[in-house]
This record gives structure tokens, sequence and C-alpha cells, in this order.
């Protein structure tokens, strides 16, 4: 009978770990799944008896998979999402900005070149008409490229909008399962495949904002922005949006009832990804746009209210500034003709001292808030040098994070995904242990026949 029942636990020690390995062939192709694997023990007689003892049985379960890895695929995850996110908001921008024909720079040389021809003869109405047309083909390209700047803030306020309930769902997900995993533990189910579908919903977490995760004694996981706020605790979750009431949108997280008040361009993932970008490069990109043609727009029509028109009067403005930007930042003055240049410093006709006076302003100094002090003619070129520069450092921080993160996930692999040539050599010997059981319950049958014929 011992020898039965030895058979007995062997059969059905190999029979658990067949379908464990069964388990994990079934599941080769799925995302996230990790292997599973049985730890067999031998069983020991019991203090006070003889034997060799009761055969083998299944001490445990176990889930290959390493928290460190698991952190590190998370951590790469949201340096990916932050990078990610803002790539074509840049590749945008150099687009437009380095255009040959649209850009500030081809519409202020265009400008100052029309005023240079003009000096031929600064009483000749077609040279005085193409000032003005260059001048409205300039406050064209400045307003043509604010707009694009516009474009991107009411993009970046969309794809806000579309995170931040991902988000929240996510984590009021992940809050759900650490109740369902503390459930189904206590009732001793295995929880693998809830903890599974737990990591996929945090990696997916990662990707939108940067997080920390902490693996709690009950199985539960606590996760936190990588500020320090809580995020989920057991079974309960924050949720994140933008407050509106000061008038400027303030991104806030909502927990127990306490409101923390959060910094977007620092809180990682895709959410921090915009956030950088829009308050780091496309505002002061944006306010210097505002900046030049501002300054521009006031050099230009002071220089000309200080000269004569050909009948003798005072200049007047050339071009109208729009601070709200609604329409355009700059245009030229509606109704403006080529007989209203004051071209003249001293209202003789074909006089061009003040004309020589504009034609210098090219190299006045500006004053931008993303570079600071310029000469206005090389403002542009410095501008797009800049964003240049910017979006190089992110591309090439797009590239390192990709390259981290594939490497997180084939250090995942190694340890949790499941190897089809490992599998099958599991199946084979756990098929040989479970028939080689069957046949030593064949022969402890085949003793007890014979112990039973003799009498």
């Amino acid at each position: 009978m011992s020898i039965i029942n030895n058979a007995l636990s062997g059969s059905l020690a190999a029979q658990a770990a067949l379908n464990t390995t069964s388990q994990n062939i079934a599941n080769l192709q799925t995302k996230g799944y990790t292997r599973q694997g049985v730890v067999l023990a031998a069983v020991a007689p019991a203090a006070g008896t003889y034997g060799a003892g009761f055969g083998v049985e299944v001490s445990k379960l176990v889930r290959f998979s390493d928290s460190y890895k698991s952190q590190q695929l998370w951590r790469a995850n949201s340096d990916l999402g932050a990078r990610t996110q803002a790539q074509p908001y840049f590749t945008q921008l150099e687009r437009v900005m380095g255009d040959e024909q649209t850009s500030l720079s081809n519409g202020v040389d265009q400008f100052f070149r029309a005023l240079n021809a003009a000096g031929v003869d600064p009483v000749s109405s077609p040279l005085r008409q193409q000032v003005v047309t260059a001048a409205n083909a300039m406050a064209q390209s400045f307003n043509s490229i604010y707009n694009v700047t516009r474009q991107q803030e009411v993009s970046i306020s969309q794809q806000r909008d579309a995170i931040l309930p991902q988000l929240n769902t996510l984590s009021a997900n992940v809050a759900a399962l650490n109740k369902r995993i503390t459930e189904a533990g206590a009732l001793g189910t295995n929880t693998s495949g809830l903890v599974d579908e737990r990591d996929q919903a945090i990696d997916a977490l990662a990707n939108l904002v940067a997080i920390e995760v902490l693996e709690q004694p009950d199985g539960t996981r606590s996760v936190s922005l990588r500020s320090g706020q809580p995020l989920v605790v057991g079974n309960l979750a924050g949720t994140l949006a933008m407050n509106s009431t000061s008038g400027t949108p303030v991104l806030e997280l909502t927990f127990g009832g306490t409101v923390f008040g959060l910094d977007d361009t620092k809180i990682g993932g895709q959410l921090g990804g915009i956030g950088d970008f829009e308050k780091n490069i496309l505002q002061p990109l944006q306010q210097s746009l505002v900046d030049m043609a501002d300054q521009l727009a006031s050099k230009v029509n002071t220089q000309l209210a200080a000269g004569f028109k050909p009948d003798g009067t005072p200049g007047t403005d050339l071009f109208s500034f729009n601070a709200t930007g609604a329409g355009g930042i700059l245009s030229i003055t509606p109704g403006i003709l080529a007989t209203d240049l004051a071209f003249s410093s001293d209202g003789t006709p074909g006089d061009s001292g003040n004309l020589q006076l504009l034609i210098a302003l090219k190299n006045s100094p500006v004053t931008l808030t993303s570079i600071g002090a310029v000469l206005l003619g090389d403002a542009d070129t410095q501008l797009v040098g800049k964003l240049g520069i910017d979006s190089g450092q992110n591309l090439s921080l797009l590239e390192t994070a990709t390259t981290i993160r594939q490497q997180s996930e084939d250090d995942w692999a190694a340890t949790s995904s499941v190897n089809k040539d490992e599998e099958a050599i599991n199946l084979v010997e756990f098929q040989n242990m479970y028939q080689a059981n069957m046949k030593v319950i064949a022969v402890a049958n085949e003793l007890f026949d014979a112990t039973l014929a003799l009498f």
C-alpha cells in the first residue's frame, strides 16, 4: 500500500505539473502572460513512524517574475511615452519655421529687400507698392506660424483631455484588481492571471504618467506618482483632472478627499511629455513670435512717424499689432497706400533719409522671451536654431528611451515569458514521470494480487 500511495502522489504531482506546462504552452502568444511552474517536495514520514516516506506533493505554484525587471519595464515606458508624444509637435514646428518660402526669415528679408529697392527711386509708385506688398506678406508669415502654435495648443489640450479619463480608468482598474487578488488569495485560489492583468494595467498607466510601484505584504500593489503623491492604495484610486477655476488650468490629483496640485511638466509619461513641451518649448516660442512682431511693428511705425510722405505730411503707421492673437498678431494698417510711406526725413520729395533709417532697423536689437536680445534680422534664424537643438535632443532621448524599453522587455521576457523549447522539455519530463508512476502502481497491484494468491 505504501508503494501505491507513493506512486499515486507522484502521478498526481506529474499531472499538476503537466497541467501547468500545458497552460504555459497555451499562452505562448499571450501578451503579458507570466509563465508558471510547480515546486515539488518530498513528503517525509511523521515523527515516530517508519518507512522511506509518503511520496511527493506540490508544495506551491510559482509565478516566474522579477519585481526589479518589472519596475525597469514601467520606468522605461514612462520615458518612452514622454518623448514619443512631444516629437510630432517638434517635427511640425521645424517643418513650418524652416520652410524657405514661408519662414519668418524669408518674410523679413523680402520686406527689407523691398525697402532697399525703393532707395533707388523713393518716389516711384511701383517700388513703394512693392514695400506695402512685402510688408503684407511678412505679416502673413508671422500669422501663419503663430496660428500653427495656437493649433498645437488646442491639440495638446484635446490630447490631455483624452489622456486623463484613460489614466483614471487604469488607476481604478488597478485598485479593483488589488481587491480581487486579495479576496482570491484568501481563498487559496491561483491569482497569477489576475496579477498579470494588473501588471499590464500598471504598464499602460506608466506610459501615461511616471509612477513608482510598491508591493504590499497582502499581495496588493500601491502606486504613486514620481513626485510622491498616492495614486492607488489597496482598493482606493485617485483621479487626475484639470482645474480651471483660477483662470489658468492646473493639474490636480484628488485622493481620499485630499487635493494635490501637480506640475504637469515634471509628471512624466505622455501627460508630462506634452505638458513639458507646452510650457517649456511651445509657449516661450509663441511669446517670442509675439515679441518679435510687436517690436518690429513698433520700430517701423515709430521710424515712419519721424519721416514725411511725398506730399510733406507726417508719416503714418504701416503695421497694426494685435496682442490678443485673434485673427493674427500682425497686419498692415487697413487702407494704407504706397503714398502713405514716409521715406523722406526733411519733407523733400525724393529724399530717402528716413528710408535709410528704416533699412537700418534690420540690424537693431529685439528682445525675445526664449532667446533674449538678438538682432532683428537674425531673430528667426536663432529661433529656428534653438528649436532644432531642442528637437534633436528630444529625438536623441526618444531613441534612447526606445532602446531601453526594448532591453527592459527582453530582460522581462528572459525571466517571465514562455519558452516553447523549455516547455517542450518539461512536457516530456513530466509525461515520463507520470508514466513511470503509473508503472509503479501496476507493479504494486501485481505484488498485491500475488500476495492474495498465497492464501
